[in-house]
C-alpha cells in the first residue's frame, strides 16, 4: 500500500481573467489550509496582481508556490505585456480571439512545467477555457479536475440545451422557449444564449465555431471530476441533476471567498469610512463587472437612474468610454451627488462593501462570483445580465431563489458590438428597480428575509461539518485514493 504520508500536490491553472483567477486563488488557499502543497501556474503580470495574497499566505505558513509561464502576447498578435482579458485594447472579437490563440500556445510550456514538478502532481485543476490540458493530464496519468467558474444551475441548463439541441430548434432570436427537463420552468430566448467560445480565426463559419464548442464538451469526457464554487443548500435540485449527468465526481466547495479575502488599500478604507456614516441597510451597491459592456448612452441612462432614485449609493463605474468620463465632468455628476453617493472608477473591495451593515441591496451584472458574494452577504439583488451565462444566473436569482428583480434586458451584448446596441435600459427602469428593491414593504421584506437565510446557509456550509467543508474533505480523499491506486498498479 502507498504511504498516507505522501505529500499531496495540487496544481491550479486559472484562465487569465479576474473572474476566473479570483475564485481559483481562493480555492488554492482553502486547499493549502488543509496542509496540501499547492502550485498555481500563471503568467508574470497575473502573478503580480495577487502578490499581496501570496505574501499573506506565506506569512500564515500556507504552502502555495507559483510557477510562471511566458505569455506569448506578441506571437498571437497582441500588444506586448497583454496577459489578461481586461488588458485587451478593446473588447472587439478579433482581440478576444487572439487572446485565446495565445492561451492555446501555452500547451508546450505547461507540459514541460508539469513534467519537471517535484513532488509529482496529485491532480490538475484547470479552467474550462483550457480544454487541451486534459491531454497533458492523461499523458502523465494525473486526474484533471475542471473548474467552470459558474453555478450548477447554469451547467445543468447548458447540458439540457445541448442534449435536446435547443439552439437548432429555435428560429427567431427573440422566440421564447422553455429549457427542457428541469426542476423549474426556465424560459429563455436565443438572443440570451451564450455562444460557442471564440475560435482563433474569428472568420470561421458558425458550423466551425460549433465544432470548437463541441471540443470543449469532449474534453470534459476525459476529465476526472468537477469542482464548483457553490454550496449544496443554494441549489440542491441542480446538485442532484448535475451529479446524474456527470457521475459522483462533483464537489461543491464554496463559497470560497469567505475567509480568503484580505486587503488594506487606501480606497478600501475610504469607501468603508463613507459607509460608516450611512444608515443601516440604506445603500445600494452598483457594480456591473470588471469588463464594462455598456456604451456611453447607456452609462448616462444608468447614472441618471441611480441619481433619480435618491438612495445612497456606491457605484463602481468602470468604462472604456472617454466620452462618458467627459460627460461626468461636464455635468458635475460626482459633485452634485457628493453627499448621497460615492463613485469608484477603479478596483473596489467588493466583499468588504457587500458585507457592510449599511449596504441593503446589490445591483449586479450576474457574474457568478458577484452573485455568490451577494448571497454570502445576505443581500437581495437587481439583475442586469450582459453576456456568457449571466442570463442563466439571473434566472437562478430571480426565479429559483426569489431574491432578485430583473431590469428586463432581452438580449446579450456581443463582444465588440457595444456601440451598435444603443440603450437597453432607460433611466426610469433603473430608478424604479432600485426603489422596488430597497422598499420596506411586505414584498421587499420577504425578498430580504430569503436573502438573509441564504447568507446564513452559506456561512454554515464552510463550518466544520458543513456541506462544503465535507465536500472539500471528500475531494481530497478521492484524489488520495486515485494516487494510491496508481501507485499500487503493476509496472
Amino acid at each position: 500500500m502507498a504511504s498516507k504520508s505522501k505529500t499531496l500536490h495540487f496544481i491550479l491553472f486559472p484562465l487569465m481573467a479576474q473572474g476566473h483567477m479570483i475564485p481559483m486563488v481562493d480555492i488554492a488557499q482553502s486547499l493549502a489550509k488543509r496542509n496540501i502543497l499547492v502550485t498555481i501556474i500563471t503568467t508574470p503580470i497575473n502573478a503580480k496582481r495577487f502578490e499581496p495574497t501570496f505574501s499573506k499566505a506565506k506569512q500564515l505558513g500556507l504552502k502555495i508556490q507559483i510557477q510562471l509561464l511566458n505569455f506569448p502576447s506578441q506571437e498571437a498578435g497582441l500588444p506586448e505585456g497583454c496577459e489578461n482579458i481586461d488588458m485587451l485594447p478593446s473588447l472587439a472579437k478579433e482581440w478576444y480571439s487572439k487572446f485565446f490563440t495565445a492561451t492555446a500556445m501555452l500547451n508546450d510550456q505547461f507540459e514541460s512545467t508539469i513534467e519537471k514538478l517535484n513532488p509529482k502532481p496529485s491532480c490538475i485543476i484547470s479552467d474550462m477555457g483550457f480544454p487541451w490540458t486534459v491531454n497533458i493530464a492523461q499523458k502523465f496519468s494525473i486526474p484533471r479536475i475542471i473548474f467552470h467558474g459558474t453555478c450548477l444551475f447554469s451547467l445543468v441548463c447548458f447540458n439540457k440545451m445541448i442534449l435536446h439541441r435547443v439552439r437548432e430548434s429555435v428560429e427567431s432570436e427573440f422566440d421564447v422557449f422553455v429549457i427542457p427537463d428541469l426542476p423549474h420552468k426556465i424560459e429563455l430566448t436565443k438572443a440570451q444564449l451564450p455562444g460557442p467560445p471564440p475560435p482563433p480565426d474569428a472568420n470561421l463559419t458558425p458550423e466551425a465555431r460549433e465544432a470548437i464548442f463541441t471540443e470543449f464538451i469532449k474534453s470534459e469526457k476525459g476529465t476526472y471530476g468537477t469542482i464548483v464554487n457553490s454550496f449544496t443548500e443554494l441549489e440542491p435540485d441542480y446538485v442532484t441533476e448535475y451529479s446524474k449527468i456527470k457521475g459522483d465526481k462533483v464537489w461543491c466547495v464554496g463559497p470560497v471567498s469567505i475567509g480568503n479575502r484580505t486587503s488594506s488599500s487606501t480606497e478600501e478604507h475610504t469607501c468603508l469610512k463613507w459607509l460608516d456614516l450611512q444608515n443601516p441597510g440604506s445603500v445600494i451597491y452598483v457594480c456591473l463587472g470588471s469588463i464594462s459592456r455598456l456604451n456611453t448612452a447607456q452609462m448616462i441612462e444608468l447614472s441618471l437612474g441611480i441619481e433619480a432614485s435618491k438612495r445612497p449609493f456606491i457605484w463602481v463605474a468602470r468604462t472604456q468610454s472617454i466620452e462618458f468620463e467627459e460627460w461626468m465632468i461636464e455635468q458635475g455628476f460626482e459633485e452634485r451627488n457628493r453627499e448621497n453617493g460615492l463613485v469608484i472608477k477603479g478596483w473596489a473591495p467588493q466583499v468588504s462593501i457587500l458585507s457592510h451593515s449599511s449596504v441593503g441591496g446589490f445591483f449586479t451584472h450576474c457574474g457568478w462570483n458577484s452573485i455568490l458574494e451577494g448571497v454570502c452577504a445576505g443581500l437581495a439583488m437587481i439583475t442586469w445580465p450582459m453576456f456568457a451565462e449571466q442570463f442563466l444566473n439571473e434566472k437562478l436569482v430571480v426565479q429559483v431563489l426569489e431574491i432578485g428583480l430583473s431590469v428586463g434586458v432581452k438580449m446579450g451584448i456581443k463582444w465588440g458590438d457595444e456601440d451598435k446596441v444603443g440603450v437597453l435600459v432607460e433611466k426610469e427602469i433603473v430608478e424604479k428597480r432600485i426603489n422596488e428593491l430597497m422598499d420596506e414593504g411586505e414584498e421587499g421584506e420577504k425578498r430580504r428575509e430569503r436573502a438573509r437565510e441564504l447568507g446564513e446557509m452559506a456561512k454554515k456550509a464552510l463550518d466544520d461539518g458543513g456541506s462544503s467543508h465535507l465536500q472539500m474533505t471528500k475531494f481530497i480523499e478521492d484524489i488520495m485514493e486515485y494516487d494510491e491506486k496508481k501507485m499500487n498498479q503493476p509496472i
